[in-house]
């Protein structure tokens, strides 16, 4: 019995330390107890909602052709579930494409702004980068500006005119934040996201690896120390009344453990709002994303739900895949937009962005009211907008 036991033990330890999990296990389980003690004096919540794609057709460095069919099998399968789906808005579910700036092909590229220009997602910045400096790492970011920006992608900052982009770092290795220092190289990383025009980071979360922060469940800004990894690694959150601190905005998806899903029938899963073809999201899934309560502090009512896929992989363009997309909107609004308990909104990253700062500012009403708060689409009315 005590060899069983202590089996058991030392299986969770391991675990535990191989999965990374002591790096965020004691802020998850003093965030559980705080956040079940904040109470929500609304006549409802609303659940902003929010998919982001770590979209690479290029993935096993296949031909442009090969990159072209999956592109074009996604856009189809895609659009055979999407329409049927209306949040409380009557807003379809929007999808945000974070496109590797470093694989960038011009014929695919241009596949993905037709669809976003036909009102069904937006695109961003995505990078993966090793052995860069804070100069190179410029130059790349402002490449990929220059090329998303001609096609009328990214936005424009409504009180500067200048712009804008989210980003994902390629990786997970946001500000060298792997142990081993690869896949990056630039500790004052976060400050070259904010010079270049970076409103948010959407990296996060990234565990089960080395580049989770302690920090979880959470919108805030991170301040660079441009002599270290990892300054993302704290913050201050965001909140009502609050203003901007330090460099960049770090806007978080659900991290939990799952006692649903169980390794070796005993110790908890991680659930880290990742959606694939073998993780696919569950009812189970969805309520424990909600359950993390993301928010602005002092906002309670304003649940923010942002999870990731890997959209253009060759598993993802099965239709199971997209059945399982299907099934999660549907539930979405099975449950979480009955008008009474709960009401539904399907954003862009953008658009959440622009909703989180609303609720900074204090703003009242409708979170639909605000998608457009600060920043605004460079395609606009069948145009371009020029900065």
């Amino acid at each position: 019995m005590w060899l069983i036991l202590l089996s058991i033990v030392s299986i969770g330890f391991y675990a535990v330390w191989k999965r990374n999990i002591c790096v965020w296990l004691p802020s998850y389980l003093l965030a559980y107890f705080e956040k079940n003690r904040v109470k929500n004096f609304s006549s409802h919540t609303h659940i902003i909602f929010c998919l982001v794609d770590h979209f690479e057709p290029r993935v096993g460095k296949v031909s442009v052709e090969k990159e072209n069919e999956r592109v074009d099998k996604w856009i189809e399968n895609y659009l055979s579930i999407v329409k049927k789906h209306k949040d409380a808005d009557g807003v379809i579910p929007k999808y945000t494409f974070f496109y590797p700036i470093d694989e960038y092909t011009p014929s695919v590229f241009e596949k993905i702004v037709d669809f976003c220009k036909k009102g069904l997602g937006e695109i961003e910045v995505h990078l993966h980068h090793n052995g860069d400096t804070a100069e190179s790492l410029r130059e790349k970011l402002e490449f990929a500006k220059k090329i998303f920006s001609q096609y009328g992608m990214l936005s424009i900052d409504k009180n500067t005119g200048k712009i804008r982009y989210g980003f994902i770092h390629g990786n997970w290795a946001l500000d060298n934040s792997r142990r081993d220092g690869r896949w990056c190289g630039v500790n004052n990383e976060l400050q070259v996201l904010k010079d270049t025009g970076c409103y948010a980071d959407f990296t996060l979360p990234s565990a089960p690896s080395d580049t989770q922060t302690k920090k979880i469940n959470s919108i805030y800004y991170a301040k660079d120390d441009p002599l270290k990894p990892k300054s993302h690694n704290t913050g201050v959150d965001v909140k009502v009344g609050g203003k901007p601190e330090g460099d960049l905005m770090i806007i978080q998806g659900p991290l939990a453990l799952s006692w649903k899903r169980r390794k070796f029938g005993i110790l908890p899963a991680i659930e880290n709002s990742g959606i694939y073809l073998k993780n696919p999201p569950t009812p189970e899934r969805i309520d424990l994303w909600i359950k993390q309560k993301i928010s602005v502090v002092g906002k309670p009512d304003w649940i923010f739900v942002k999870v990731y896929t890997h959209g253009a992989q060759d598993g993802h363009l099965k239709e199971e895949y997209f059945k399982n997309l299907d099934n999660m909107f549907s539930y979405l609004e099975e449950k979480y937009n009955d008008g009474v308990n709960y009401r539904l909104h399907y954003v862009t990253a953008r658009e959440m962005y622009n909703i989180i700062k609303a609720a900074e500012a204090g703003e009242k009403g409708e979170p639909a009211e605000y998608r457009d708060y600060l920043l605004r689409l460079k395609y606009q009315g069948g145009e371009v907008i020029e900065d």
